[in-house]
């Protein structure tokens, strides 16, 4: 069982109840496919790793990076995660948690014209 194994059941509940409040924001527009008619899940496992946001139709994973995305160790582990996903034919597309509270609108517009072009390869759009 490659997504959503029972083995990680506890700990993607305890990520959903206690989500960071980017990831709430963000959820409340992503959730009951209001984002573009596009079903995300929330706190979906594949493997080994549980994704913030998965869109199975679009096979497009979505990530937030808080302070704790950069450390070197950090970074690495952000890596081979995305070249595991990838080599599924996953694609990641990550915003900083900034982006979400400041631009949230844009983050979506961003999600949106990503799934849409099929250019799902941006590894945070709004940043630097």
């Amino acid at each position: 069982m490659l997504n959503n194994r029972p083995v990680l059941k506890s700990r993607r509940k305890e990520l959903r109840n206690n989500s960071t409040s980017a990831e709430r924001m963000l959820w409340s527009i992503l959730q009951h496919s209001n984002l573009g008619g596009y079903k995300f899940r929330r706190q979906h496992s594949v493997g080994s790793y549980i994704l913030d946001f998965y869109c199975p139709s679009e096979k497009l994973a979505v990530e937030l990076d808080g302070d704790s995305h950069f450390t070197d160790e950090a970074i690495e582990y952000d890596r081979e995660r995305t070249a595991y996903l990838n080599a599924l034919n996953i694609k990641v597309i990550r915003f900083l948690n900034t982006d979400v509270y400041n631009n949230l609108n844009v983050v979506c517009e961003q999600i949106l014209e990503k799934i849409k072009s099929g250019n799902l390869t941006t590894p945070n759009p709004l940043g630097p």
